[in-house]
């Protein structure tokens, strides 16, 4: 039927009812917050390149799980910072690094957090790649002197989820793009008896510009060349879906579209092939720019935020990992109470 029998602003007149036919809600229980760890006792340091973050050490940010819980947030994402870089990112899997000293703060304090790991190398090597480098040999038609060891990096990424497990990590989530580390992670896990322990996989992790806060909060850029060789291309989609299918047939439980906002369609195409659960990761870059805006008034950050994080439910996303967790929960929690 058509219009004048048909009137769609009918059920947009009032606002419980409008709540009633909602079609995407956003829930507190369904964001993760990512949080920078570091070596060191009582370190609370702003980070400049994302407002309102902070680099902890593990007993300050073990301290303030109680505030978090409080808002609604029920799981984080670390990510660890070292004391010196190496080429064999030592101390990533150094069972007394801030991530695994991290995880054990967090789970004495509170057991029902759900504590996920980024499992990389990048903010651990030296050269600030996500792979062991190798020199390439000379006659090779690519112009970069050197590349990334895909099958050596798989032994140390596997070391790296082992310490976060031990530590009492629920779920590693490997960001490095190295193809075969789903299954030298769950084979690793699995044979330490860590077959409870879940894998979130970075599945379609894009070489994007939307990184350069997060590059400077984790001080993780690399120092020469790029990350294109092992990060997928922003102009592809089949591939994420190949690159998806293979993650879980290698035992991932969880898999993730990063980043977000600019990603939707392949959110969506992913939900629409997958009946897994779907993480999508609203990254440093979608952050700034909102609070770029809001800062100058071009924006009003609570609906600005809210409406964002809707596009990326509505895209298909099952869990949204966003700095924006904290306000979001705040506000979710507002609303309810109105």
């Amino acid at each position: 039927m058509s219009f004048p029998a048909t009137r769609l602003r009918r059920l947009r007149q009032q606002s419980h009812l409008r709540a009633l036919i909602r079609e995407t809600d956003v829930a507190s229980a369904r964001l993760i917050l990512p949080c920078f760890v570091r070596p060191g006792h009582n370190i609370k340091r702003p980070i400049a390149a994302l407002p309102g973050h902070f680099h902890w050490s593990p007993d300050r940010l073990a301290k303030t799980l109680g505030r978090v819980r409080q808002q609604g947030i029920t799981a984080l994402l670390l990510f660890g910072l070292p004391r010196r870089k190496d080429a064999r990112a030592s101390e990533a899997y150094d069972p007394h690094g801030a991530v695994q000293e991290t995880v054990r703060r967090l789970k004495d304090r509170d057991p029902a957090l759900v504590v996920m790991t980024d499992v990389c190398l990048c903010g651990y090597m030296r050269h600030g790649h996500c792979g062991v480098v190798q020199r390439r040999h000379p006659r090779t038609v690519n112009r970069e002197p050197f590349t990334i060891d895909n099958d050596a990096t798989l032994e140390l990424l596997a070391k790296v989820a082992v310490s976060h497990a031990e530590a009492g990590a629920d779920l590693v989530a490997p960001s490095d793009m190295m193809d075969g580390r789903v299954k030298a992670i769950r084979q690793a896990l699995d044979h330490r008896g860590y077959t409870h322990v879940g894998i979130l996989s970075y599945a379609a992790k894009y070489a994007s510009a939307f990184y350069g806060p997060f590059r400077e909060a984790a001080d993780s850029a690399p120092q020469r060349g790029d990350r294109r060789s092992y990060q997928m291309d922003a102009r592809n989609v089949r591939e994420a879906l190949r690159e998806v299918a293979l993650d879980l047939d290698e035992g991932a439980d969880l898999v993730m579209v990063k980043p977000a906002l600019p990603y939707l369609d392949v959110i969506a195409a992913v939900r629409a092939k997958f009946p897994v659960p779907i993480a999508a990761f609203q990254v440093s870059g979608e952050f700034a720019m909102i609070k770029a805006a809001v800062a100058r008034g071009w924006m009003n950050e609570p609906s600005a935020v809210m409406e964002s994080l809707t596009a990326i439910k509505r895209a298909g996303a099952d869990l949204i990992i966003t700095y924006f967790a904290q306000a979001a929960a705040r506000q979710l929690r507002h609303q309810r109470m109105r």
